[in-house]
């Protein structure tokens, strides 16, 4: 007659056999300081007893957590949207945590929708200007900014704009450039105010430069953006860039003859196609935002760690479509 098979064990069984909550063995199984090396030792034997394994579910229910986290994009069209959502759920995947995404772009509804997608998960990530700093503050969850300018009291990473964006500007400079025009809309993104400031402060003794605003960052926004030959158009990202020499093409103008075209983000695409831009570390932003997310999550409440601060570096990256005809040179 067969053997009838032993059911796994669960966290239940371990909190019944050792006399305490399943909160506890939670605890006592990650070594918390908030359990007694009594009571560690006791929830340890039952589990030896039971042959019982932790999963990272058991845990996450355990504490009355979902397993899950949140991130909030202004937008999910485009690469750079890609590669942060890439590194981010990379991160979130080695701590068992799945992943929801919300896109705010379009909607009227978006302080609802974040605050809704707060009560499915454990923390948020909030990216960009999404929503206003007041509902950051309110959220009951632990929350991540992610490119966004600080909220007080809230964890920030971000990528070094303004700096870079003046080295940009000055290394035009040095090349004879001296009318400059920056494509893209400073009011919409933290990021992108950020490199407006820099080429302003750049040119702060020199003719100021005209601001084209662009209805959204992708391709077909450089494509409607208006041309002058003899100036340097510096644009918000490398998807604006692209679609600007897609539109100097079909002017005639040469690049960098005519007109002298950089971008930012360093896509794969601005490579094949010799743009002059600022490399970012789009993929760290999103696995740092990840790991300081599950800090917060998993640290003990009563004492939590003091708001952490941090800009990722850029890089200007030079190719000819400034006036460089050599190979790829790195600043």
């Amino acid at each position: 007659m067969a053997m009838k098979a032993l059911s796994k064990a669960t966290i239940y069984q371990v909190a019944q056999l050792a006399g305490v909550s399943i909160a506890t063995v939670s605890r006592a199984m990650r070594d918390s300081d908030l359990v007694t090396q009594q009571t560690r030792e006791r929830v340890w034997a039952a589990a030896r007893q039971l042959r019982f394994t932790p999963s990272r579910l058991g845990r996450s229910l355990a504490e009355g957590r979902h397993a899950a986290n949140g991130i909030v994009f202004p937008d999910l069209v485009g690469p750079y949207y890609a590669e942060v959502i890439l590194g981010y759920e990379a991160a979130a995947a080695g701590f068992g945590s799945s992943v929801l995404i919300l896109a705010t772009s379009g909607r009227d509804d978006a302080e609802a929708a974040v605050r809704e997608l707060a009560g499915r998960v454990d923390g948020l990530t909030v990216m960009g200007q999404t929503v206003p700093d007041e509902v950051i503050t309110s959220l009951a969850v632990p929350v991540v900014l992610l490119a966004r300018d600080p909220v007080p009291g809230v964890d920030t990473v971000r990528a070094r704009n303004a700096g870079t964006a003046k080295q940009l500007v000055e290394h035009l400079l040095g090349h004879g450039h001296r009318r400059f025009t920056f494509v893209g809309d400073p009011d919409v993104a933290p990021d992108v105010r950020g490199r407006w400031d820099g080429v302003r402060q750049a040119l702060s003794k020199a003719e100021p430069p005209h601001l084209v605003r662009t209805q959204g960052f992708d391709l077909e926004a450089g494509e409607r953006a208006p041309l002058q030959p003899g100036r340097a158009v510096v644009c918000a990202n490398d998807e604006i860039a692209l679609g600007v020499l897609l539109a100097a093409e079909k002017a005639g103008l040469r690049v960098p003859e005519d007109l002298a075209v950089t971008g930012w983000d360093d896509l794969l695409a601005a490579r094949f196609a010799g743009l002059t831009t600022v490399r970012q570390p789009m993929r760290e932003l999103g696995a740092t935002a990840a790991r300081w997310l599950n800090r917060r999550i998993t640290e003990d409440t009563e004492h939590p760690a003091a708001p952490r601060r941090r800009v990722l570096p850029t890089r200007l990256v030079v190719r000819r479509s400034c006036g460089i005809h050599s190979p790829e040179v790195h600043r």
